[in-house]
């Protein structure tokens, strides 16, 4: 039998939200005890918290939450007699029982290209929070070493790809990506590929305002209209946190993305296109890079 832990697991891994219900407190009778749980998706139940009314409401309401996307947690109190309000029959245990309803999103997903001391630093911090980390290099040891983020937070997806624009036509709608190899041929062909993906959620781009110049002409040389080239953000990074190493660059570009999630947790509703945010054009050390 399944258990609500693997419950969790398995639409985890398959990315469909679900609200993890949990009888918290029981006065009198009620059909479970304290610490009853069960988990609900759009379409399926795992477990019971004892049926009737009770289970139903409660089924509602946490399908409501899945469909507003809701990442707050709320609780439910229902009185179990024949003179309470039900929509869905009435139930005469005579007792009250509390529920608690807390929403399991699906997370966020970030892809950094490039692996190297940018974006290690960048992946050591992201891995640490819950989110789909998806990581590709082109180096088979800059992949090997991504081992070290282990054990993480974040499920992270790490790959060696020769090509790395056939793994953006692989990653989740509304996917966060990140360009930082170690060579600018690969990084424009990534930019290039990623352009051609609507479904994703923002684009970014580690380099200096002289290297964003020669990428944008050479992506309107290749078909690329004004506004889609206004997708990619480049340079990348909070111009608050300044300097020039890896570590310092990788909180920048961090601190930025946290934003966005933010934002976009709030805001998107699945498969919109959200911009990073503008970087001032006084930009500051960290992101002077060519």
């Amino acid at each position: 039998m399944e258990t609500w832990i693997d419950a969790v697991s398995t639409l985890r891994s398959q990315r469909r939200a679900a609200v993890l219900l949990t009888v918290t407190a029981v006065r009198g009778h009620a059909p479970r005890e304290a610490g009853a749980k069960m988990v609900i998706s759009e379409d399926e139940t795992f477990g019971t918290v004892g049926g009737g009314n009770l289970e139903m409401a409660a089924i509602a309401r946490a399908r409501q939450l899945i469909g507003q996307g809701s990442t707050a947690p709320e609780t439910m109190e229902l009185r179990l007699n024949d003179k309470a309000p039900a929509t869905y029959g009435r139930q005469c245990c005579g007792g009250e029982i509390k529920l608690l309803l807390e929403p399991l999103p699906v997370p966020e997903t970030v892809a950094i290209f490039g692996l190297g001391h940018v974006g290690m630093e960048l992946a050591r911090i992201l891995s640490r929070h819950p989110i789909d980390l998806y990581l590709t290099d082109s180096r088979p040891e800059a992949i090997e070493a991504a081992a070290l983020l282990q054990p993480s937070v974040a499920t992270i997806h790490a790959q060696v790809a020769v090509m790395g624009e056939q793994v953006l036509g692989t990653l989740p709608e509304g996917s966060h990506v990140l360009i930082m190899t170690h060579d600018h041929a690969e990084d424009f062909h990534l930019s290039d590929a990623a352009l051609r993906y609507r479904s994703l959620g923002s684009i970014g781009l580690i380099g200096s305002k002289a290297k964003w110049a020669r990428f944008r002409k050479n992506l309107r040389d290749s078909g690329h209209r004004e506004q889609e080239i206004s997708r990619i953000q480049c340079p990348i990074g909070i111009p608050e946190v300044a300097g020039k190493q890896p570590a310092v660059i990788a909180v920048s570009v961090a601190a930025q993305l946290m934003q966005l999630l933010g934002d976009h947790a709030e805001r998107s509703a699945p498969g919109n296109i959200v911009e990073l945010p503008t970087t001032p054009d006084r930009i500051h050390p960290a992101m002077n890079r060519a």
